[in-house]
């Protein structure tokens, strides 16, 4: 069999065109129906070390193993400074991983990136982090047959086992529940008393749609709130400002303002929930990955037909808690997903020991039915 040879990626405009282009070897959508081609533009983003804020605290690098001069795979290891600063220590991570079914390549794609982070002084690799904890992130471990959502990772089975046997372990798993619903759904009456006890209890708490037409504030309010809700959750690490408002931009155009809503208490921002129409359905239409000339009109279309979300943020400050304002939220999307037409959503990703936040889902019904893994290895 011909040598695989692992390539360093130039940083620049075709280089990562080059390593984003890959997926598109790697995958056969008649071979791999549930795979969702993402929009280039996005992969692009969120690789562009010129324009994306994150690079500013970060350095990566991406690597392509080819064979017979044919692209097999592709790693890209990254330095996140703002982590090791906020944490105290000295990981690297590893992500934007894709490979064909072959130990070998993933091997050599792996050995690549430990090395090149062992240099920088790294003493252990976590991943994948598509480029951090603050974006796409986590392998796939768990529910493969069904659809993904948009903004998470999938990939087919056999990656759980190039990552074992490279002796790669598990670090954390994120979960994932799904809420499904009938015309005439009804919760357990438990829930219902619940949540109106709740509601007695918490009268100063009310909800609003998120305010469109002021989007530099309301991004705002909602960047505080973040920062402050998830500063000692595992894995993460603060957002500046303008990483939190180049991510935002993004959302803009798809995010629906019903489904993205905020709670006040006593007219002030005390948390926010941001669930995301799944455009995954519409991407499916679009296989080359490219918006134009005909990709942008099927996304345009799309939106208004889009029936499911995937709650991609749920916050809530710190002082707040305690209070049962996570019951009162999640209560809070399912009659708005009745009332506003949608049928089915995922809430994701919720750390699998965070049990404040896995108690409300659990206590809906709702089932456990996807998992991804973040991997470890000490270099």
């Amino acid at each position: 069999m011909a040598k695989i040879i692992i390539r360093e990626v130039v940083d620049n405009k075709s280089g990562i065109k080059e390593f984003v282009d890959v997926m598109w070897k790697i995958y056969d959508q008649k071979k791999f129906p549930q795979w969702v081609p993402p929009l280039r533009l996005s992969v692009i983003e969120a690789l562009d070390t010129v324009h994306n804020p994150f690079y500013k605290r970060a350095t990566i690098q991406m690597f392509i193993a080819e064979r017979d001069g044919k692209p097999v795979g592709r790693i890209a290891a990254v330095e996140n400074r703002a982590h090791n600063e906020f944490h105290n220590d000295k990981i690297g991570f590893y992500g934007f991983f894709e490979c064909i079914e072959d130990q070998e390549v993933a091997n050599a794609l792996f050995s690549f990136a430990e090395k090149w982070l062992k240099a920088r002084g790294l003493t252990a690799m976590q991943g994948p982090m598509n480029p951090s904890t603050n974006h796409e992130c986590g392998l796939l471990v768990r529910g493969q047959s069904q659809h993904p959502t948009i903004m998470t990772t999938w990939n087919p089975k056999y990656y759980e086992e190039l990552h074992d046997c490279y002796g790669l372990t598990k670090a954390k798993d994120l979960v994932a529940y799904i809420i499904a619903r009938e015309k005439n759904t009804e919760l357990p009456k438990k829930v219902k008393d619940h949540v109106a006890k709740l509601r007695a209890e918490n009268s100063r708490v009310k909800f609003r749609d998120f305010d469109v037409k002021n989007f530099t504030k309301e991004v705002e309010n909602c960047f505080e709130i973040y920062n402050s809700a998830w500063e000692k959750n595992w894995g993460f690490f603060p957002m500046t400002k303008e990483e939190f408002v180049y991510a935002a931009k993004d959302m803009k155009m798809i995010m629906d303002p019903k489904m993205a809503f905020m709670a006040e208490v006593d007219g002030k921002p005390a948390g926010f929930m941001l669930a995301l129409p799944d455009m995954n359905h519409v991407f499916k239409r679009i296989p080359t990955g490219r918006l134009f000339p005909t990709g942008i009109f099927k996304l345009l279309i799309g939106k208004k037909l889009m029936k499911s979300v995937r709650i991609i943020t749920l916050g809530v400050k710190p002082e707040f808690r305690g209070t049962g304002i996570f019951a009162l939220f999640t209560m809070e999307s399912f009659e708005r997903a009745q009332k506003y037409g949608y049928i089915a959503g995922e809430a994701s990703w919720i750390l699998e020991d965070n049990v404040e936040m896995n108690k409300p889902w659990v206590d809906l019904g709702a089932p456990l039915y996807r998992r991804w893994r973040i991997y470890e290895k000490q270099l």
